[in-house]
């Protein structure tokens, strides 16, 4: 069986519950994971799969890196709308990042996904931006769903 402690803490900062933990070993994330209701859990590489399958763009990230803005700032600048999802303020935030890290072998974030696609960090993905390869991206994902949903987007960036 493995284990895998942390040592969680909350701090109250702006009205908004933050949640903050330190790995003290790492050993693997099992199936046997519950909530503090306990309640089963369904293990972060699902979630965080599930959710990158359902949006055309996922960002993971902090809210006090200051490339949460960055990041979030480019897809509104070019009209796109994204999922955040901001790991210091969910409950399971610190295996949310541990399971990206086993995913895209970094544990920096942001963590960005377009099209189901890991693309990198908020620099990565300013590249890709100028180098006008980002909203074929986005509009592959779009057009992909309209199919796959036989829907009518009322919007589609340009």
């Amino acid at each position: 069986m493995s284990y895998i402690y942390f040592f969680f803490g909350l701090s109250k900062t702006t009205g908004q519950t933050r949640y903050w933990c330190h790995v003290a070993l790492w050993a693997g994330l099992g199936n046997g994971m519950s909530s503090s209701l306990g309640k089963p859990v369904t293990p972060p590489v699902n979630q965080i799969q599930e959710t990158i399958s359902d949006n055309c763009v996922v960002i993971f990230l902090k809210t006090s890196y200051s490339y949460y803005t960055v990041a979030k700032k480019l897809f509104h600048d070019i009209n796109v709308n994204c999922k955040v999802v901001e790991l210091d303020m969910v409950e399971y935030g610190c295996q949310f990042q541990d399971a990206l890290y086993r995913m895209t072998g970094e544990r920096t974030v942001p963590r960005i996904f377009v099209n189901g696609t890991f693309i990198g960090g908020a620099t990565d993905t300013h590249r890709l931006h100028e180098e006008g390869k980002l909203l074929p991206l986005v509009h592959q994902c779009y057009l992909k769903k309209r199919q796959r949903h036989g829907t009518v987007w009322s919007h589609i960036p340009v």
